[in-house]
């Protein structure tokens, strides 16, 4: 699938090189080279570029910009049969031309006994995929046998949030969420108990209260609803609404034959002191927007969609204070969400979450996001959801046994709760089994043994790509000037240190490396890098082996190391296993962008191994010959 990115200057759909030249010629690709949907800018360039299919429609590849193309010879007939094989031989390879699409022998999924190899997947992978980040006096793992109470709180606790939204949002038949798999595991002999600890995001939009003048309004919001995406003319729906919370069922939606909105209003806090602000949409999809606070403006999504739940911390003053939402790009679509609203720091937590936990021997705060705050089509915050920080902070202070995990497609914002919080597991979006697996690691029934696969920065400004991410204004343009300095490899370009850094992972035992021996093998130019890992703990625990590589006198730009190799091991307490990871020619290459090659200079280079990008505990050198590879 092709992107929306430009690639040295050329749309991806129409990247002749990168299409056709290297993935279809070198590599021998011979399926279909769609686009993503609306990725694609003009028929011929696209047809010439490589491009097979264009998704969701044909709107620029189509009979009526082809066929006068082909007519003058600016695409030729071969280049459209080659487009047309390539279709039929994926239609073929499916099944969609020579067989029946239900096969009624495979067995209802949705019956838990029906897919055990699928379920046994899903768990390990669950199992394997979480990691451990803090774990202060070994609060973890919990201890059954100790453990009468337990509390589970938080957003993300119940229902199970097995994946994040968009495309990514495949809905297993059933999940178990964490809550659940508490539960389960714990049985009978512990009380399991459950408060959400804050409201969702339609009740504080719900419980956000207008009036339509500073002086003597009405109670409500004043909405106009336009025909065009413009605010333009004459709106074709004036009406009063008492909150902004639209989208959420076919009672709430847009009226139709709208395209753009504005409402109007004033809110009249309670009290002076520092508010959330908050406005939820649907990114890309119909969530453009702006917001004005006494004409000040707050939120600027009118262009681009910045987040999928953009808020911040506001003073107001004991006044009214003018409130203008304005919201175009639903187009037809009249199930759009819109959320606004104004909450109160300190008013968040629900007092009775807090008397649950006081009493419990543990607690399992889940927070994070869900398909609904961290999709495509739009960035997430780095803050965790409104009301979250505050939920982790009252109920740390309640519960000095507090556990935090976080469901996330990323890092969090975790500056102003890490400290107050013993331990942390961030747990991605473990999918369909994921309370199954979290319950396991807790309880020490599971080592451990997820790594991080990215570097978890301290705050947004130091991740590497903060500089060029955010186009200039007046232009949606991004230009990547990181170029090879991502991740890790940029963090050490900068010298900025991460919060937990590449690679990093805990466990409930540990580990020592010895033994370092770093061999040539076949082919030319191959190595293998072996060394003993002995488990010195007292627990059953996997450790995952990384070997980076270090070339500190390359003729180009590299990094001070990248990882080239990495091998998972599990042992018993005091057992040790001898661990090899092979690394070919290519891990001591780099790209040439003159000749187009894999190529690597003479040189010295470092093996370093370790357990993560940071902690290295053995070092060695290889002396590398000259030669180019692929």
């Amino acid at each position: 699938m092709d992107s929306y990115n430009l690639t040295n200057g050329a749309h991806m759909t129409q990247n002749g090189y990168l299409n056709t030249d290297v993935a279809k010629k070198e590599w021998g690709f011979d399926g279909i080279m769609m686009s993503d949907w609306t990725s694609t800018y003009d028929a011929v360039a696209a047809a010439n570029g490589g491009l097979d299919l264009e998704m969701p429609s044909g709107v620029f590849m189509n009979r009526k910009n082809l066929e006068p193309a082909i007519q003058q010879s600016e695409v030729s007939v071969a280049t459209i049969n080659d487009k047309v094989r390539r279709i039929l031989r994926t239609a073929v390879r499916f099944g969609w031309l020579d067989r029946n699409q239900t096969d009624y022998s495979i067995p209802d999924y949705s019956i838990p006994r029906f897919n055990m190899q699928g379920r046994q997947v899903a768990l390990q992978s669950a199992r394997e995929g979480m990691v451990l980040l803090k774990n202060d006096s070994s609060l973890l793992p919990l201890d059954k046998t100790r453990i009468k109470s337990i509390a589970v709180i938080g957003p993300d606790a119940y229902p199970a949030v097995p994946a994040g939204g968009g495309s990514a949002r495949v809905q297993p038949f059933t999940a178990v969420s964490f809550l659940e798999g508490i539960s389960n595991l714990l049985g009978s002999n512990t009380k399991v108990l459950y408060s959400r600890g804050i409201p969702k995001l339609g009740e504080l939009a719900n419980a956000t209260n207008f009036s339509t003048a500073a002086n003597n309004g009405r109670p409500g919001i004043s909405a106009e609803y336009f025909a065009n995406k413009q605010l333009q003319g004459i709106p074709v729906v004036t009406r009063t609404e008492q909150h902004i919370n639209l989208g959420i069922d076919s009672k709430t939606n847009f009226p139709e034959g709208t395209q753009s909105s504005r409402w109007t209003g004033y809110f009249t806090p309670q009290s002076s002191g520092s508010y959330d602000i908050f406005v939820a949409s649907t990114g890309e999809d119909g969530g453009f927007f702006r917001l004005y606070v006494d004409d000040k403006l707050v939120f600027d999504n009118w262009a681009s969609s910045k987040a999928l739940v953009s808020y911040t911390t506001f003073p107001l003053e004991l006044k009214s204070h003018k409130v203008v939402l304005e919201q175009h790009g639903r187009g037809d679509w009249l199930g759009v969400r819109l959320q606004m609203g104004i909450v109160r720091q300190g008013k968040y937590v629900d007092a009775d979450a807090k008397k649950l936990v006081a009493n419990a021997d543990a607690v399992v705060l889940a927070v994070g996001f869900d398909y609904a705050s961290e999709s495509e089509g739009a960035d997430r915050t780095f803050r965790l959801p409104p009301g979250q920080e505050e939920l982790i902070q009252e109920i740390a202070a309640a519960n000095k046994n507090t556990i935090v995990i976080v469901t996330s497609g990323g890092n969090v914002d975790s500056n102003v709760w890490l400290s107050r919080v013993p331990a942390l597991l961030e747990a991605w979006y473990p999918g369909q089994e994921g309370g199954t697996a979290l319950a396991e690691i807790l309880f020490g029934d599971v080592d451990p043994s997820g790594r991080l696969p990215v570097s978890f920065e301290r705050r947004w400004e130091d991740n590497p790509v903060h500089e060029s991410y955010y186009p200039q204004p007046g232009t949606n343009r991004i230009v990547y000037k990181e170029g090879i300095f991502v991740g890790y490899r940029g963090y050490e370009h900068k010298g900025t240190k991460p919060l937990f850094p590449f690679g990093y992972g805990l466990s409930y035992t540990t580990f020592k490396y010895s033994n370092l021996e770093i061999k040539p093998r076949a082919p030319s130019g191959s190595y293998q890098v072996s060394l003993d890992v002995t488990n010195t703990g007292q627990r059953e625990g996997a450790d995952v082996v990384q070997v980076y590589l270090g070339d500190s006198h390359a003729k180009v730009p590299r990094p001070a190391k990248e990882l080239e190799g990495f091998a998972r091991v599990s042992l018993h307490p005091e057992e040790t296993r001898r661990v090899t990871v092979p690394l070919d020619a290519r891990a001591f290459a780099y790209y040439d962008t003159e000749t187009k090659q894999w190529r690597h200079d003479p040189d010295s280079f470092e093996v370093l191994v370790g357990h993560s990008s940071e902690q290295i505990e053995l070092r060695g050198n290889i002396a590398l010959a000259a030669a180019a590879g692929k």
